[in-house]
């Protein structure tokens, strides 16, 4: 199955570039009156808590919220993400803002001291997010939302969606969404083919494969390449002869639903007998599917099997000559 090209953001503007680094400025700034108007207040408080090193406690609350900040964002990186760092700096923040608030003498002043923390810890978790979103969408393990409306529209329908995403790590949401139309349409074939009672009459080959979302509708070609190329081939052909075109007709839809679909054996089985004759440069998944009459997905499945099995099959031979 072709993989989905998750959608990168459009590349910045000069302007969006300049108020990108005023913002980063200003927010340095920003957090860094937040802090030390932490320490102020913490120092003040502790002395008076009776610590004999009263800087100890906001060096040591409010620096360690950045610390573990970078640490999450490491570990992300390292792809070793661990639950717990990630509400680490929301505990301390919410330490050092309660502290905070309890060194205030009067309503106003506790608010204001306990809001100025919010300033630092809002700003790192700020660039902690863009830059997780960033490594996410770069090693393909960040998983896209589904959209609240989709929510609120099919809740059921939604949450099978999210769940199969989960179970079997589709990140791209426009990737599952094609799986999941690809897997109704397997579904109302096997209906058709064995009536109601498919799941307990269909090979269970083809519901594993319907259930893993691995098995393509017979002939249904997703993305439209083949029927392109079958129209490129045939125009170059009568080019090539001067003779009038016959008009393409639509391949009939299969009634006969006593004919069971055709199993990974029997295609694999084929494939080899029609194939066994061509060069390696000639596996390609659109001639295998014309000669199978398979779908593109399974084509592909073929395709790196038997070019797997030619591999193996030199390699054995270079290895019996070098022996000889």
């Amino acid at each position: 199955m072709v993989p989905a090209q998750t959608e990168q953001a459009p590349p910045l503007t000069q302007g969006e570039k300049l108020l990108l680094g005023v913002a980063v400025i200003a927010g340095a700034g920003v957090g860094g009156l937040g802090l030390a108007s932490s320490y102020d207040s913490l120092s003040v408080a502790a002395a008076r808590w009776g610590f004999s090193d009263p800087w100890m406690v906001p060096v040591g609350i409010d620096v360690a919220i950045p610390v573990f900040t970078a640490a999450r964002l490491l570990l992300i990186r390292l792809n070793m993400p661990l639950a717990w760092v990630h509400f680490a700096p929301w505990a301390l923040t919410l330490v050092t803002c309660w502290l905070n608030i309890a060194a205030g003498t009067t309503v106003s002043a506790k608010l204001a001291h306990g809001s100025m923390p919010l300033l630092w810890v809002g700003l790192s978790e700020v660039a902690a997010h863009v830059y997780a979103v960033r490594v996410g969408v770069a090693t393909g393990q960040r998983m896209e939302r589904i959209r609240r409306s989709r929510w609120l529209i099919a809740p059921r329908t939604t949450l099978m969606l999210w769940r199969r995403m989960v179970l079997w790590e589709t990140t791209d949401y426009r990737k599952a969404l094609a799986l999941e139309k690809q897997r109704l349409l397997v579904r109302a074939e096997l209906r058709a083919d064995y009536g109601r009672a498919w799941r307990r009459k269909a090979p269970v080959r083809d519901l594993v494969l319907l259930k893993l979302g691995e098995l393509a509708p017979d002939g249904s070609v997703p993305t439209g390449e083949a029927d392109e190329a079958d129209e490129a081939d045939e125009q170059e052909s009568v080019a090539e002869s001067g003779e009038t075109p016959e008009p393409r007709r639509r391949r009939p839809a299969r009634t006969d639903k006593s004919s069971p679909r055709m199993t990974w054996g029997q295609a694999l089985a084929k494939a080899r007998e029609k194939t066994s004759d061509w060069p390696v440069e000639r596996l390609d998944a659109e001639p295998i599917r014309k000669v199978v009459g398979c779908s593109q997905d399974r084509s592909r499945q073929l395709r790196d099997v038997l070019r797997a099995e030619r591999h193996e099959l030199q390699t054995e031979a270079e290895a019996v000559d070098a022996l000889s």
